[in-house]
């Protein structure tokens, strides 16, 4: 990266003016002390580094410092100025060109860094319980979970994606009790779900079981018609694997429409089944991790930085929904990840701290447990914010995607960071304008890929008749993407400087974003780098009369469709059409 080259070239021009007595002793400087920054005046050049924490060390004034250190730097073709304890980098034509030639040589590598330890890891996210489909909160999740999936993969790990199935728990009954109750509906019953508060808790009267209902009647026949349609007289455990299996379909239907692609879909009703639960809780009460109290049982979790211990099984013998998420972390450990990294609603706060404290008591690394905690989703339709409920009159991801469509969904889904709640503005999300972020980005796309077109199209004059012979020819254009270097793209430095600083600033994205685990970082770059790119097309002509100074433009083009595409399809998982 340019900042890494000036500030080694920084720290290489320091020690040789310590060596030559300019600066002082530096005897108590480590290297890495110094930060490269952006300039809050542009003018003043790309990067600069303030050398003013030298100044205890060296014993003069950060201006003297500066200016000494510049004397020593190998300047090439790059600029070099001081204004107070600042040195300030303009990066010369020859790296600026040779940027352009990286991204050709390693095109859809571009940003992948090198060196990177490779971790095993499990990425869980989504998760939700197989009563229903997915509301628009599952969505951000989605979205977000299978962008940094891409992500960590190009980065440079091994990612494999899970989804957790809560189907063990008392919720998968109430499914089956709702269905019945949809059931007697369609055979033609005046039966409705409870209207008391407390009793309709335990129902789930969305009209999405309404087909599923209709379903059951239809391959059920045979049964309905032996219990002459008695809904009570069947085995309600058959009534909810129905309607359990019917909700998984449909929410795995979706999750492929939605780009969204797991490994596996890990079952909690089968981790129940294994008796890993019950083995997870002996071995806390074997390591005196387990106590009593109230006729329940209790996990020092207090002991590994909790705020206080919870009961993992309950006095009448059920576990708490912490039993099994510990059994099912130390279960992924021993699958042998090297890392864990969850995304939980902002509502599970509580339960990470809970969660590494059982790992520990375990005897593994809580540090290889992490957590993304994240904000919810409004939803925003002329202006006005909607409300949404899981049980009634809910707002699914399947409504959305319907009306938006997917790459508008997955866009903004991912734009904002994790820990922001987003406002998602529906009819923003629908216009092909340029303050619809998605379609400012997908245009940019589509604008190169049109240049790229013209320049080896022949047109036709309207008025004679007579074709204009193409820019470029196809050997001319196959010539330059085959055998591009940096001196070809230098006629094009002058005039697309920023351009081609935005391009490089996307190799520090990628590292930023991985090691941080966002990708809302992605979606605001690609938008800058359309803004930069719309701004030099308006400014410069790139189908020219002057050759090489085209062919440089051209290349320049490439060079923004390929960064575009790369992130959009390749980690956002959002289209690059090349017409629109």
């Amino acid at each position: 990266m340019i900042k890494d080259y000036f500030l080694n070239e920084i720290e290489a021009a320091l020690l040789k003016a310590v060596a030559d007595k300019k600066v002082g002793e530096l005897t108590e400087y480590k290297k890495g002390t110094l930060l490269v920054e952006r300039p809050k005046n542009p003018d003043f050049g790309d990067y600069a580094v303030n050398v003013s924490s030298l100044a205890r060390y060296a014993k003069i004034a950060p201006p003297q410092i500066a200016n000494a250190i510049v004397e020593y730097v190998s300047k090439d073709d790059n600029e070099y100025s001081v204004i107070g304890g600042f040195i300030n980098f303009k990066a010369g034509h020859k790296i600026l060109s040779s940027l352009v030639e990286e991204i050709f040589k390693t095109n859809k590598n571009f940003g992948k860094p090198e060196n990177v330890k490779c971790e095993k890891i499990l990425l869980e996210y989504v998760s939700a319980n197989p009563t229903g489909p997915f509301h628009i909160g599952h969505g951000r999740w989605a979205a977000m979970g299978s962008s940094l999936a891409n992500l960590l993969k190009f980065y440079g790990h091994e990612v494999y994606q899970e989804f957790y199935i809560n189907d063990a728990g008392s919720q998968i009954q109430k499914l089956g009790n709702s269905l019945a109750i949809r059931i007697r509906q369609e055979l033609g019953e005046n039966v409705d779900f409870p209207t008391d508060e407390i009793e309709r808790k335990n129902y789930y009267p969305g009209d999405y079981l309404i087909p599923v209902a209709k379903k059951f009647i239809d391959d059920n026949i045979e049964l309905l018609t032996r219990v002459h349609n008695d809904v009570s007289k069947i085995d309600i455990q058959l009534l909810s694997d129905f309607a359990k299996e019917e909700m998984e379909e449909l929410q795995m239907a979706l999750l492929e429409n939605f780009r969204v692609h797991f490994d596996n879909f890990y079952s909690e009703l089968t981790l129940h089944k294994s008796g890993k639960v019950e083995e997870c809780v002996n071995k806390l009460k074997a390591s005196g991790k387990i106590y009593q109290k109230d006729g329940a049982d209790w996990f020092k979790s207090s002991d590994y930085g909790d705020d206080q211990d919870r009961v993992i099984k309950k006095a009448d013998g059920s576990n708490t929904y912490l039993t099994a998420d510990i059994a099912y972390h130390i279960d992924k450990l021993e699958r042998g990840f090297d890392r864990l990294i969850n995304i939980w609603g902002a509502d599970h706060h509580g339960y990470v701290a809970r969660v590494k404290a059982a790992i520990e008591a375990l005897g593994h690394d809580p540090a290889k447990l992490e957590i993304l905690l994240g904000q919810l989703v409004n939803l925003v339709i002329n202006g006005e914010e909607v409300r949404m409920g899981k049980r009634k009159n809910m707002v699914t991801l399947d409504d959305l995607i319907d009306e938006v469509g997917v790459d508008a969904t997955r866009f903004w889904m991912q734009m904002r960071n994790i820990d922001t709640t987003l406002d998602f503005d529906i009819e923003l999300a629908k216009t092909n304008t340029d303050e619809n972020p998605v379609f400012y980005v997908q245009y940019a796309h589509a604008r190169a890929c049109s240049i790229l077109r013209n320049a080896v199209s022949e047109k036709l004059n309207t008025e004679t008749g007579e074709k204009t012979p193409a820019p470029l020819s196809q050997k001319e254009f196959d010539d330059i993407l085959t055998s591009l270097s940096a001196d070809m793209v230098l006629p094009a430095v002058d005039t697309a400087r920023r351009l081609i600083l935005k391009l490089e600033e996307y190799k520090n994205i990628i590292k930023t974003s991985a090691e941080t685990r966002q990708v809302y970082t992605i979606c605001r770059y690609v938008q800058e780098l359309a803004a930069e790119f719309h701004s030099f097309y308006n400014a410069n002509r790139v189908i020219t009369d002057d050759k090489a100074l085209m062919k440089a433009r051209i290349a320049l083009v490439w060079s923004v469709k390929t960064v575009l595409y790369n992130a959009l399809e390749d980690i956002l998982a959002v289209s690059a059409p090349e017409r629109m």
